[in-house]
């Protein structure tokens, strides 16, 4: 293994013609120049250079050498520029984890914006509910991952520091042929004698529901549990019943269900950035994050 300072002085000499160019070019003395050719030469096993009335020049052997330094020193230049690109965060690759409703509508803006910043930086995306989300940044799958709360149940998890990227509001839906789909707002009160279309597996929307209708004094009737926001709007337009939904969840908009909203008791949520508290953030994740939290500070989902 030749050493890599010596084989750029080598180069240096080989290119300039003198060691007294080299040494000035490099820094060094002469005398240090001539003991480096000297060493190498004896770690190679043949003659690098002889002296011709033009200067120094490579022996067979030390073109071949000559050129195969070049590139390896093009190639330590590469890797220096590619790890200070790492290092001021522009590629790399970036673990994100989000959940359904926050990856059909903010994160795309997001990575949109990240990707115009640093278009070299490779994103992999895991979208899960909230307890896989948690488990995966304990595990380390994701560097950071989108989660969410609510002011009755404050995320609280040991290890994970949170960060508010934004809050959002519920809407009403119903279907377009509803007596309220006249209206743009409505308030509980008026929905105490409605069926419901709500998310199941223990979705955390059904007590939104149940603590919304709870508030005005009514404990709402569930007609369906649906697997998903869409097939819900979809249950909506055709008169199951009406529904709840975060505003993010409502990106894409059945064409025969009305939105309403509810004014200035809506439930809200926060969506939050969440990362193990253990772990400094890299300059690649304090990119992304600052990309969120610019979004977050001017973003609508209504």
């Amino acid at each position: 293994m030749y050493d890599v300072r010596r084989l750029q002085t080598f180069v240096s000499v080989v290119e300039l013609g003198s060691v007294t160019a080299a040494a000035d070019e490099l820094l060094y003395t002469p005398s240090a120049v001539s003991q480096q050719l000297k060493k190498l030469e004896a770690e190679v096993g043949l003659q690098l250079l002889w002296r011709t009335q033009h200067g120094l020049e490579p022996t067979e052997a030390g073109l071949i050498l000559a050129e195969h330094t070049r590139r390896i020193l093009r190639q330590l230049k590469a890797a220096q520029s590619d790890i200070s690109d790492l290092t001021a965060g522009r590629i790399g690759k970036l673990s994100i984890g989000a959940f359904p409703t926050v990856a059909a509508s903010f994160l795309p803006l997001a990575i949109d914006e990240f990707k115009r910043r640093y278009p070299s930086v490779n994103l992999q995306i895991r979208s899960a509910r909230l307890d896989k989300l948690v488990q995966l940044l304990e595990e380390g799958t994701v560097q950071m991952s989108l989660l969410w709360d609510y002011p009755w149940e404050p995320f609280s998890e040991d290890g994970i520091s949170t960060t508010e990227i934004y809050s959002e509001s519920f809407a009403v839906l119903v279907s377009k042929d509803h007596p309220l789909a006249s209206f743009t707002s409505v308030s509980f009160e008026q929905l105490k004698h409605e069926s419901w279309v709500t998310r199941g597996d223990d979705h955390p929307v059904v007590e939104v529901i149940e603590r919304s209708g709870a508030q005005a004094g009514f404990r709402p009737n569930i007609a369906m549990y649906a697997n998903d926001y869409q097939e819900t709007q979809a249950m909506v337009s055709v008169g199951i019943g009406i529904a709840i939904a975060p505003r993010s969840a409502l990106s894409v908009q059945h064409p025969n269900v009305q939105i309403l909203d509810i004014g200035e008791n809506a439930p809200q949520r926060r969506i939050l950035l969440g990362q193990r508290e253990e772990r400094s953030l890299s300059p690649l994740e304090l990119a992304f994050k600052t990309v969120l939290v610019e979004l977050g500070s001017q973003f609508t989902s209504t």
